[in-house]
């Protein structure tokens, strides 16, 4: 008898549900669409969908082909309005469209202020704005940042407050490759931020606390106070925390870089992983129930109620919820006695929660959560067949790395795209590191379960620490390894794409033994390499000067080929978070390395010259010889505190273009942007616009 391969989108016909799903957020996000055409497109579709089931059966066939299109356009439109909706600018009651400058709001802290170096910050719900007489009810968050005092450690979730301080919209920096924090917070319902003293705020004798919120935040707190109180270490308690429940305000962020320069970050974010151990435990625990008929039924109830409750109290991330709701699928097909396909299961899960907030299509966590899981499911047996080891211990060995081998096919790509590295000796962290974590994690949930006997839970929380401790140096020392970390890799989002075609297509190939597949991967590989040609190509060519928007400090590079000549303040070049968030990315987008020289490139003080372009910069105070020619000044940069009369400076220099970078006084730019405009010269502020490019000849 010969077998039939079924194809995949017909085992999982969600994922012809999904994919239209989310192109229509994209498209909603990258062109906003109106909402009219959306729901147009939405409201015919289902019409012509509800006429052709009015069709007798034989008419009603031979359209088939228009109920797809059909169910495709609705779930496009679908996405659209889901995207459009969840918007929170959209939203008629969103404070940005009350709120003026020097309006009083109220606001409920959503969640207790965490302590940060200089200030302690916290996400608050705008309820009302106050204009003059009238109240308005509103919706949306901001980001407050309180400076540290006494009385801001007594706020807690639920805690009221009237704020009468200006907000100040959330920008990104705008240099070249840098993080879009703006969208990334948009798409938490956030706008706004406001910087708080003492004076600039009334907290109000009630809180509005919601009794869920408090439940969940009452249980997450004892769990931390269970876990501080028992596990010795700043290192080792911090990480116990993010294990356990998503917990990273206490993580060591040196540790953390470690974690992820060599491949194992993941273990620390809350995901299927975590779920998969409490789903098992579960399972062990359940065992007389599942044998009992009359009680059979309780098995799946009290698993999902449990994993549901760990997620919430876990912080409902993206990747906690998705497994979830994907483990949920599972256990309510095995209790229905219904076989699903795992790419059925991994569709309506992404579906669910797409249709609950569309813009964790963003989230990366989202992203490689769902990538190494398909990964795992669709390589993993083919890797493990490689080698057929008859020693159980070897083969359990082979299997773990089967799987951590399988996982990275189908993340390396959005890996490489978001973090712009690669963890060479993976295998060898993996291979330590999940089976650690995971005995890690077990035996905090056993800690948790005997925390109200002293004895029992202080010696399991100093095992907990060792083995913590064990962890940690493990992957510190393989990350101190020569060559453990290939970094500064850059590929754009089609390149990214293109290699994920190029896996999938060789894999479809491997496994349904179809030459569409191939050609498929063949095809996008070709794609990447041209691409990739291409981008080497304008790296090599490039002749840029950057003016970076890093706020307080000077910061230029001179960019000729792939080498820079870095011009700007010299503590950047010790201060790494700043120089890795502001600076570092715009140096990966444009494949650069430094240089101690540059050729066709001159300086004499405060004169530059880069083949014919001469560029003038000005920190500190000018002299100049008001009876001199006018040469011709390309670009001018003014930094710091000047003392500097534009006109008089205009008179002498021919200048087409000022620059006012991150480091020079809001309140200076006024007047020389005044200046400007009197005498005719353009100005660019980086503070306002973000960094400045100039293509240089």
């Amino acid at each position: 008898m010969i077998a039939v391969r079924i194809p995949v989108w017909k085992k999982a016909p969600f994922l012809r549900l999904l994919s239209p799903l989310i192109i229509g957020i994209i498209l909603q996000w990258q062109f906003q669409l109106p909402v009219k055409l959306s729901w147009f497109v939405f409201s015919l579709s289902m019409l012509v969908l509800f006429l052709r089931f009015l069709l007798p059966g034989f008419t009603k066939f031979k359209w088939n082909a228009l109920s797809g299109i059909t169910i495709g356009l609705i779930f496009l439109s679908l996405g659209s309005l889901l995207a459009w909706y969840n918007d929170i600018r959209h939203n008629p009651s969103w404070f940005g469209n009350y709120y003026n400058e020097n309006n009083f709001i109220s606001v409920r802290l959503t969640a207790p202020p965490v302590e940060k170096a200089n200030s302690y910050k916290a996400v608050a719900t705008v309820r009302a704005v106050n204009r003059g007489s009238k109240n308005f009810s509103t919706s949306g968050d901001l980001i407050i940042y309180f400076k540290k005092d006494s009385s801001v450690a007594e706020l807690d979730e639920g805690s009221q407050l009237i704020i009468s301080k200006s907000l100040q919209e959330i920008k990104n920096a705008g240099n070249p490759g840098g993080f879009d924090y703006r969208r990334y917070s948009i798409f938490q319902g956030i706008t706004h931020q406001v910087h708080l003293k003492p004076g600039e705020f009334v907290v109000l004798n009630e809180k509005n606390k919601s009794f869920w919120a408090g439940f969940l935040n009452s249980i997450r707190k004892k769990t931390l106070d269970i876990l501080r109180d028992n596990i010795p270490g700043e290192k080792e308690s911090g990480l116990a925390e993010a294990l356990l429940i998503g917990y990273k305000d206490d993580l060591d962020q040196n540790l953390v870089q470690s974690y992820t320069n060599t491949g194992v970050v993941h273990i620390i974010a809350i995901s299927g992983l975590h779920l998969g151990l409490i789903y098992w435990l579960l399972i062990q625990l359940l065992r007389p129930i599942r044998k009992r008929r009359n009680l059979k039924w309780l098995s799946p109830v009290i698993i999902i109620c449990s994993l549901w409750l760990f997620s919430l109290v876990a912080g409902a991330q993206a990747s906690v919820i998705r497994s979830a709701v994907m483990f949920s699928c599972i256990v309510l097909g095995e209790a229905l006695s219904k076989k699903t396909s795992i790419y059925n299961t991994l569709a309506i899960s992404a579906l669910i929660l797409l249709c609950y907030d569309p813009y964790w299509l963003w989230d990366v966590g989202f992203q490689l959560s769902y990538a190494a899981v398909l990964s795992i499911v669709i390589f993993m047996q083919p890797i493990y067949n490689w080698f057929y080891i008859k020693n159980k211990v070897l083969d359990f060995i082979w299997k773990l790395n089967a799987i951590s081998i399988a996982a990275q096919l189908l993340t390396t790509p959005l890996s490489i795209y978001h973090f712009h590295q690669f963890p060479n000796f993976f295998l060898l962290t993996n291979f330590v590191a999940v089976p650690l974590s995971s005995i890690v994690v077990l035996g905090e949930i056993f800690l948790c379960a005997v925390s109200f006997i002293p004895f029992v839970a202080m010696l399991t929380g100093k095992i907990l620490s060792w083995l913590i401790w064990v962890m940690n140096s493990y992957i510190e020392r393989i990350e101190a390894l020569p060559y453990s970390l290939w970094d500064g890799l850059q590929i754009n989002i089609v390149q990214a794409i293109s290699l994920v075609l190029t896996v999938t297509g060789i894999g479809f190939w491997f496994l349904e033994k179809k030459r569409a597949g191939l050609w498929l991967g063949l095809a996008s590989f070709m794609v990447f390499i041209g691409l990739r040609s291409l981008s080497f190509y304008q790296s090599d060519h490039q002749r840029k000067l950057i003016v970076y928007n890093v706020p307080n400090h000077q910061a230029i590079d001179i960019l000729s080929g792939r080498n820079y000549f870095f011009l700007g303040d010299s503590d950047l070049a010790t201060n790494d978070f700043i120089r890795n968030f502001h600076i570092k990315p715009s140096r990966v987008l444009h494949r650069i390395e430094p240089t101690a020289q540059l050729s066709d490139f001159t300086r004499q003080g405060n004169f530059l010259q880069f083949r014919q372009n001469h560029i003038l910069l000005v920190n500190n105070e000018l002299l100049f010889d008001s009876s001199a020619t006018h040469p011709n000044i390309d670009l001018l940069v003014i930094s710091k505190n000047p003392k500097l009369y534009l006109p008089a400076l205009f008179k002498v220099y021919n200048v087409k273009q000022v620059v006012f970078d991150g480091s020079a006084p809001a309140w200076k730019i006024k007047y020389w942007k005044k200046d400007c405009d009197s005498c005719h010269v353009p100005y660019y502020n980086v503070s306002e616009k973000g960094a400045f490019v100039m293509n240089l000849e």
